[in-house]
């Protein structure tokens, strides 16, 4: 009977839990900080975008009057003036961060859809001036600026999607403050440590017992 009873061993207490805490906590920390770069990026681009509007708006009028070009071509003029400024604003200011690598095709895209908004918003102003006869002086900055607000929201969405492209996850990291993005991969790494670190079920114990004997 003692031989017997000498084989069993009291069972260690079992190992605590890892604490999962952190795991909601980091994920809303990675939403505000998304929400945040994308405000960040809106502001930029409504500063730039406000010094291009000035622009647009100086040169439409200079031209209409020191030149007899008609509206909609002073418009246009306008336009392609305010495109070269914004492109400077925008690539060394408002997405400077963004992938650089490839410069022909981004030229090539960015000219393509600001000629898309080019269309947008000057089509505007050939509607009101030739469809409606609106074409006074004041009516014509206000359909002008009108066209310049629903191209921007075009030229936004075109411009941050597909000509100042995102750099990947993995070269942020290394930029200043970029490790803040892989801080759920810290937590769960440190999880996975302490996983390992704990001490082993009794079942493996017992089974080294069993073949000692």
């Amino acid at each position: 009977m003692g031989h017997g009873s000498s084989g069993r061993r009291p069972a260690p207490p079992a190992s605590p839990a890892p604490p999962a805490g952190p795991a909601p906590a980091a994920s809303g920390g990675g939403l505000l900080r998304r929400a945040g770069r994308v405000w960040r990026e809106i502001v930029k681009f409504g500063a730039v975008g406000g010094a291009g509007l000035l622009v647009n708006l100086l040169v439409f009028n200079l031209v209409r009057h020191v030149t007899d070009l008609p509206v909609v071509r002073a418009s246009v003029v306008a336009t392609v003036v305010s495109i070269v400024f914004n492109y400077i604003g925008f690539r060394y200011f408002t997405y400077r961060d963004r992938d650089k690598s490839g410069r022909t095709k981004e030229l090539t895209l960015f000219l393509l859809f600001s000629v898309v908004g080019l269309v947008i918003e000057n089509g505007v102003l050939y509607l009101a001036t030739y469809g409606f006869g609106w074409d006074t002086p004041l009516q014509s900055n206000v359909f002008k600026f009108l066209g310049i607000g629903i191209a921007t929201l075009f030229r936004f969405w075109s411009y941050r999607t597909w000509v100042f492209r995102a750099l990947p996850v993995a070269e942020e990291s290394g930029a200043p403050g970029g490790g803040r993005a892989s801080a759920a991969d810290r937590e769960a790494a440190e999880a996975e440590s302490y996983l390992r670190a704990q001490p082993k079920p009794p079942e493996a114990k017992k089974q080294r017992s069993k073949a000692y004997r």
